[in-house]
C-alpha cells in the first residue's frame, strides 16, 4: 500500500516506514503530523481525490530538522571585473511515515 501526499508545493509517493525529507515544517522534532492524501493505492484498489481522498490521511513523526547539501551561485562578467560568490543552504525536516489511513 502506497499513497500520494502533497506538502511545501510537491507530491511525494510514501508508504508506511519511509523516511523522507520535505520543506520545512516548522514543528519540533517527534512530534505528530498528519498530511492529506491526493491518492491512495492498495493492490488493486486505487482511490484518487478531487482534490484529496475523503477520510484519508497519513501520520508521521517529525525526526528533526536538516540542511541540505550547499548550492554555489556565481555571477561573472567577463573583462569587468565583476564577481559575485554566494552560497544557499536548504532547510528540510526528516520525517518517518508511521500510518496510512484509507
Amino acid at each position: 500500500m502506497y499513497a500520494v501526499i502533497e506538502t511545501g508545493g510537491k507530491q511525494y509517493n510514501v508508504s508506511v516506514g519511509d523516511v523522507i525529507y520535505v520543506e520545512k515544517l516548522g514543528v519540533e522534532a517527534d512530534s505528530a503530523v498528519k498530511f492529506d492524501v491526493l491518492a491512495v493505492v492498495d493492490g488493486e484498489n486505487t482511490k484518487i481525490g478531487a482534490p484529496t481522498v475523503s477520510g484519508a490521511s497519513v501520520e508521521a513523526v517529525v525526526l528533526g530538522d536538516v540542511k541540505g547539501k550547499k548550492v554555489r551561485i556565481f555571477k561573472y562578467k567577463p573583462k569587468k571585473g565583476y564577481r559575485r560568490r554566494k552560497g544557499h543552504r536548504q532547510n528540510y525536516s526528516k520525517v518517518e511515515i508511521k500510518a496510512i489511513n484509507a
